[in-house]
């Protein structure tokens, strides 16, 4: 009981610990687009503007990134994935390396149509992927003809290009997370249509509506992109430690259990044991009373004949 009331508040303040308002600052996250992109429906996010460019009420910006921090851990705390997407020249190498450090997909070169709601097309291409670099591994491009074996490893440098970040990708991911709305509004439409929830960092010139969990921000900086992304894959790790936690403690639980059949087990082998036991004494003692009474019967009769000469004689 203790744990279940400390992990919800460890979920909620992990995130705010390590993000501040100056850390929002200084990465530049408050900048918005020129006042004449801005999108209508991202007002409620605007804090001002200021030499024709909007400025972004980071106060909402770090309430939201917490709250879609919490949501991410709970994804990944049910044995679920998140997929990074951020196809987008400033978001590919932060959307690459935060995915790998969390162990997570990502796209960051170019989103392919059906990669989700035309997924098993897409496992179909992965699986000729990776049997591919099997075969490159084993040597077997050796057997063929240089330009054969060119054409094979060309296909797998552009293989890895589109799919290479989902490669451990088996089933739908639990969430997507996008950089970009407006470059990726492709991803967001997908996602919407399946049900998969998304997180997504939203500029002033896009729509945060089919959002399900938004964070305005600036998706254009490096160093905005990387601070959120950083975050998100942080939630990932949190994640993914409640997994392994409760993971444990089923394992302990089905090991206790399993030692307490096995106990009651040997403990009714045991009393099955002692019962027979006594059944088999018993047996031997009525067997042995039996025997006894018989042997007495037996002398009883032959003594009854002695006395019945004698008795026959003294008449006599």
């Amino acid at each position: 009981m203790q744990e279940n009331n400390v992990t919800p508040v460890k979920t909620e303040q992990d995130p705010s610990e390590n993000v501040s308002m100056k850390s929002l600052l200084e990465a530049g996250s408050h900048f918005g687009h020129q006042t004449h992109r801005w999108n209508p429906r991202m007002s409620t996010y605007i804090y001002s503007q200021r030499n024709g460019i909007h400025i972004i009420d980071l106060q909402q910006t770090l309430s939201l990134l917490i709250k879609a921090c919490a949501f991410v851990e709970s994804v990944i705390a049910k044995g679920q994935k998140v997929l990074f997407v951020g196809t987008k020249t400033q978001a590919q190498d932060s959307i690459k390396e935060e995915a790998v450090k969390c162990s997570m997909p990502y796209i960051n070169h170019r989103w392919l149509g059906g990669t989700m709601t035309n997924f098993e097309t897409i496992q179909a291409r992965i699986n000729h992927l990776l049997d591919l670099e099997d075969r490159q591994s084993k040597g077997e491009f050796a057997r063929y003809q240089k330009k054969e074996a060119l054409k094979l490893e060309e296909k797998i440098t552009k293989l890895n290009r589109s799919l290479g970040g989902i490669k451990t990708l088996k089933t739908l991911p639990g969430a997507i997370f996008v950089v970009d709305v407006g470059k990726d509004n492709i991803a967001i439409l997908e996602a919407k249509k399946l049900g998969v929830p998304t997180v997504a960092l939203v500029d002033t010139d896009c729509d945060p509506t089919p959002i399900d969990y938004p964070i305005p921000g600036n998706d254009d900086a490096i160093r905005s992109i990387r601070l959120v992304s950083t975050k998100i894959a942080e939630a990932c790790n949190r994640g993914s430690l409640l997994l392994a936690a409760k993971e444990a403690d089923e394992q302990a639980a089905a090991q206790a259990a399993s030692d307490a059949q096995v106990s009651a087990n040997q403990e009714a082998d045991s009393s099955e044991s002692q019962t027979s036991t006594s059944t088999e004494t018993n047996e031997i003692s009525s067997n042995d009373s039996t025997v006894g009474e018989n042997t007495t019967a037996e002398t009883s009769n032959s003594d009854a004949p002695s006395d019945e000469s004698d008795q026959t004689a003294s008449q006599t």
